[in-house]
Order: C-alpha cells, then structure tokens, then sequence
C-alpha cells in the first residue's frame, strides 16, 4: 500500500499522507515518498495548486521515533517537504491533531484549512526534545510571539479556532469538511493566471523565507545539544513506557 497517495483533479493535485495506524508519522519510506509526490506536483507546469492532507483522524503526528531523525531527502529536507523551494502553491487540510512535525508540516504550507476538531501544537518539550523542523522560527511568523513561546515552551496544544484568530489558520471548516474547503480554495487558486500566482508565490517565498537558512543553524545548535542530553534519553523511554518524565536538567 502506498504510504503516499496522489489524485490528479484536472490543475489541482491533492495528496494524502496514508498511515493512519501510526498516526501520519513520518519515517523514511514515507518521506521518500512525500517528496516524490512534492517533486511531482513543483515540476509539471499543468499542476497549479496542491492540497496535503492525512488519511485517518490525524493530520500527522511528526516524526516517527522510531526512525531516528532518518526522513531527510536531498530536494525537500526532513520529511520531503521543511526546506523544500517550492513555486507551486500548497495548502494543508488538517483534521484532527496536528502535533510536532505534523504542525510544522503545516507550517511548510502556504495556506491552512483546520476543521473545528483540529489542535495544533508543539509538544517537544514534554519528551525532552525541541522543535528541529521550523517550528521554532515559522511559528514566530505566523503567529504573535506571545503564542509561539507558548506552544513551544509549555507543549500544550491550541484549537483550530484559537489559531485562526491568532491568524495561524486560514479557515476553520466543520468536522470531516477539512478537505473539500481546501479543494474549494485550491479551485479558486487555479481560477487565476498560474504564472502570476507562482510569481506572487515566489516573492512571498523569497521575502519572508529570507531569514530560514539563519533559522536552521540556530536550531541545528540547539539541536545538537540537546540530543546529547540526559532529559532526551529520558523523556523518550518515559514516552515509549507511558509514564512522567523523572528530569534532571542535564
């Protein structure tokens, strides 16, 4: 089964991130895949407009643990899709939760479309772990400074309506209609000139990524420190143990 799918709707291509029975977690087989359908959807000129979405109840719960931070490809950096340059607009229908690298999945979209079960957060910090995938410098851009620090540094999640007034989100749908609200904005992208959309897109890109590379090496630091920690080593056997964290600091 592919753990990535892609339907074709005429200038629009929608692909489903399809592992529902490990909550959208990415691993490497699903990266790889992600970015082939990301590679298909920048490169042929027909295509004007993409909406990602998740099979199942969950958007996408981040990295797999499992994996061991091994879902980075040469085009799309982790997941297929962080440091991906793209020119093709892309927007994220989120259902249900999505958490870690499931929001900063998001964050990698150019527009977001939550139903009112949605919750998105930053829960890291609860295992130990920071934010390595953007979430750390994109959240601050998306959203007032007060709400970034707060997702990252408590871990708990807002709703779908918090984060459309907080302007994070660009539509809150009902239940189960996630989907075909992006379908619907998507149709009203391809509606449009596709050489005018992917200049507007670029210049956005261009000007508002511009600080992304000074972003990365900060969080590659802060990174390398703390997965050599003590709290790192703990808070992940506390979560595969499902019991508190006994922390140390260290």
């Amino acid at each position: 089964m592919s753990l990535v799918q892609n339907e074709r709707r005429e200038h629009m291509l929608i692909i489903t991130i399809n592992r529902p029975e490990k909550r959208n977690a990415v691993d490497r087989a699903l990266a790889d895949e992600l970015d082939q359908a990301l590679n298909f959807l920048d490169d042929d000129d027909d295509l004007w407009c993409g909406v990602l979405t998740g099979a199942g109840p969950v958007f996408s719960a981040g990295s797999d643990l499992n994996a061991g931070g091994d879902y980075v490809t040469d085009r799309g950096g982790e997941y297929g899709i962080i440091r991906r340059t793209r020119r093709t607009p892309l927007i994220a229908a989120v259902q249900g939760p999505a958490l870690g690298g499931g929001l900063e999945i998001a964050l990698a979209c150019d527009l977001i479309v939550a139903d009112r079960e949605a919750v998105l957060g930053l829960p890291e910090v609860k295992r130990g772990l920071i934010p390595t995938c953007a979430g750390l410098f994109r959240g601050p851009r998306a959203l007032p400074l007060n709400i970034a620090t707060q997702l990252a540094l408590t871990g708990e999640p807002i709703t779908a309506q918090q984060a459309a007034s907080y302007g994070l989100v660009n539509r809150v749908s009902e239940p189960g209609q996630a989907l075909d609200d992006a379908v619907a904005m998507a149709e009203t992208i391809c509606a449009n000139g596709p050489l005018a959309v992917r200049l507007a897109l670029g210049v956005i890109h261009e000007y508002v990524g511009s600080g992304d590379e000074h972003g990365f090496a900060l969080t590659d630091q802060a990174r390398t420190t703390v997965y050599d920690s003590e709290d790192r080593q703990e808070g992940i056997a506390a979560f595969f143990q499902k019991r508190t964290p006994r922390w140390t600091g260290r």
